[in-house]
């Protein structure tokens, strides 16, 4: 008759348990609430960067391609003092920045004469002006794009100098026009800009060509430009600069703090009227004994002209009485006169200065410093001598001082492809840039730091060039900032479900670590037994004491009660399945099985010794 399971002997022989000794990487955390182990940590962040992963991918490749790798078209309207001139621009959006291609595929441009000032006896007819030119932008922009081209009018010097009324009335007849042509416009998009602006597009145009935008702002390049109606001046200064003539522009992360003035009056066709004026008035006071005598002597034009009176437009208030009967204009050509000439024009009224410097009249200039691009008609004027565009000042002093020292007759033949009244200025524009330049903003003849050019690379340095640029990043921007409602309208379905299997993710590692929990603490409590807490049933119930403990040879803390008494009766059950299914002889498989148990209980202690009945 087989023994019943039920019959357990009370003692056994003595064993000796292998128990690794303790060391904090093999125990589990010491407080069961803890955080998951390093595994459920891993796979959270793991699944947390999947789900982030997406959404970027999401924002960076679908937004990407569906709003910002379009090619985009903008279009700005110059309007000068001598003309009116169309740029038609195309760019694409790269990562969100735009990407500006000035050479042929990206910019087009076209110009018309007059320019809208002209119209100051017929302002309702201006806009009419305009018609070619947006003809010409609806050529060079799809027809697809017209809708969300953004089309702006700046007028410049030549509006500037009529009055508030007029300005109005040619700028309304303008508005009429680019209402109608298909393009994004709104009415005020067309305007006189300041001088000050226009210089600073000016600047922007010019350190985005030579690189150093979005650069460190010592590093930048000034600009001095020398329009028909005015100059202006633009730069950063470390100086002390008062809020009036102070201007900040931002691109990028950057932010400029720039210098910017214009000096109406002072542009190269402006100043040559006004030194007209002022000599034939005796306000420059160098030719008195010839103005008695009714001779008037310029020594700004080339000796052997014939001046013809009515032909400056001069009006009789512009002359004092004294002068009202000149019987003869005698043309001088000489260059350090006339320079000495355009210096008392640039230098009058400074003795009403209020500020710590005032090259230029009573305006506040600081002083210069860094590099500088000299633009527009000191290129031309340059071009003309053939001077190279790093030719010193003095190079293009001796150049004035011949033009201006030889016979009109001689110049005619010599550039004969030259329209007479164009020719005309050269001797003027040679000895202006040179006293506006070196003895009024203090720039040495030798001084390398300047070079003069209408272009760097293939890019024109025009300042309706750095207006769009300025105005497409602002635009851009906006884009930017509506982007996720658009999104949302446009492709909620696709983000909505990139957001469901986030929040799906999210939800499955918060359950998988909320389910390690529960088997975390049952591990614990079978390593490391109930013994902290003396009034905890499992410390009673078989009698055992909570803080009865054994020592190994060393006197170390080993195993407590409760932990072998938790071994025994996993050993019980292990021996009565054994028993039932393979009826082995008791004595082997007493044997084998508490070799296997002695096997799995890997305690950190070292060797124990303890009596276990079976």
């Amino acid at each position: 008759m087989r023994r019943s399971n039920a019959t357990k002997p009370n003692k056994m022989d003595p064993i000796q348990l292998p128990i690794r000794p303790i060391t904090r990487s093999n125990l589990f955390p010491r407080n069961p609430n803890s955080k998951p182990t390093k595994s459920i940590s891993v796979l959270i962040l793991s699944l947390v960067f999947v789900s982030l992963a997406l959404l970027l991918s999401y924002v960076l490749v679908f937004g990407k391609t569906t709003k910002a790798s379009k090619r985009k078209y903008g279009i700005v309207i110059d309007g000068g003092s001598t003309g009116t001139r169309i740029h038609v621009f195309g760019y694409r959006v790269e990562g969100q920045v735009p990407v500006y291609d000035f050479g042929r595929t990206g910019l087009s441009s076209m110009r018309v004469r007059p320019g809208l000032s002209a119209f100051s006896d017929d302002p309702d007819a201006a806009g009419g002006s305009l018609r070619e030119l947006v003809e010409f932008g609806k050529g060079r922009v799809p027809r697809e794009h017209w809708g969300d081209t953004e089309i702006r009018l700046m007028a410049t010097a030549g509006l500037r100098l009529l009055d508030s009324e007029l300005q109005e009335r040619i700028l309304g007849s303008c508005r009429q026009v680019l209402r109608s042509s298909g393009f994004k416009f709104k009415d005020d998009w067309a305007s006189v800009i300041t001088g000050s602006d226009e210089g600073i597009y000016a600047w922007v145009v010019a350190n985005y060509a030579l690189g150093t935008l979005g650069g460190d702002p010592l590093q930048t390049t000034g600009v001095i430009e020398l329009g028909g109606a005015s100059a202006q001046v633009t730069f950063v200064s470390s100086e002390s600069v008062p809020p009036e003539f102070s201007h900040s522009v931002r691109f990028g992360n950057i932010t400029y703090n720039l210098y910017s003035h214009s000096f109406l009056q002072f542009g190269q066709n402006a100043a040559f009227d006004s030194l007209r004026g002022s000599l034939i008035s005796g306000d420059l006071n160098l030719v008195d004994e010839s103005l008695q005598k009714g001779i008037f002597i310029d020594p700004c034009t080339p000796k052997g002209y014939l001046h013809n009176l009515e032909s400056w437009k001069l009006s009789p208030g512009s002359l004092e009485q004294k002068n009202r009967n000149l019987v003869d204009l005698q043309s001088k050509g000489n260059f350090s006169e006339c320079r000495s000439a355009a210096l008392m024009l640039l230098q009058k009224g400074k003795e009403k200065c209020s500020y710590q410097h005032c090259y230029i009249g009573s305006t506040f200039i600081p002083k210069l410093q860094g590099k500088f691009l000299a633009t527009e008609n000191f290129f031309y004027t340059s071009k003309f001598f053939r001077l190279g565009p790093r030719a010193y000042l003095s190079e293009l002093t001796m150049a004035g001082q011949r033009f201006c020292g030889e016979d009109w007759s001689k110049l005619k033949k010599k550039y004969h492809s030259f329209k007479g009244e164009d020719l005309l200025h050269y001797c003027f524009s040679s000895a202006y840039i040179v006293a506006l330049l070196h003895d009024s903003l203090g720039i040495s003849l030798d001084d390398e730091r300047i070079g003069v050019a209408n272009q760097v690379g293939n890019i024109p340095l025009d300042w309706a060039l750095g207006a769009f640029i300025l105005q497409s990043t602002a635009s851009l921007e906006l884009e930017q900032a509506d982007w996720i409602s658009n999104i949302i309208s446009d492709e909620s379905p696709t983000l909505l479900s990139i957001i469901a299997i986030f929040v799906i993710l999210m939800f499955t590692a918060w359950s998988v670590s909320k389910w390690r929990k529960p088997q975390l603490k049952t591990i614990y409590d079978l390593e490391r037994g109930r013994c902290s807490d003396p009034s905890h049933p499992q410390n009673h119930r078989h009698g055992h004491s909570p803080t009865a403990r054994l020592s190994d040879k060393n006197g170390g803390e080993i195993l407590t009660t409760h932990a072998i008494a938790t071994t025994r009766r996993a050993h019980r059950h292990l021996t009565s399945a054994l028993r039932n299914t393979n009826e082995l002889r008791k004595d082997s498989f007493v044997e084998s099985s508490m070799t296997k148990s002695t096997t799995r209980m890997n305690s950190p202690i070292g060797h124990l010794e303890a009596e276990m009945p079976i």
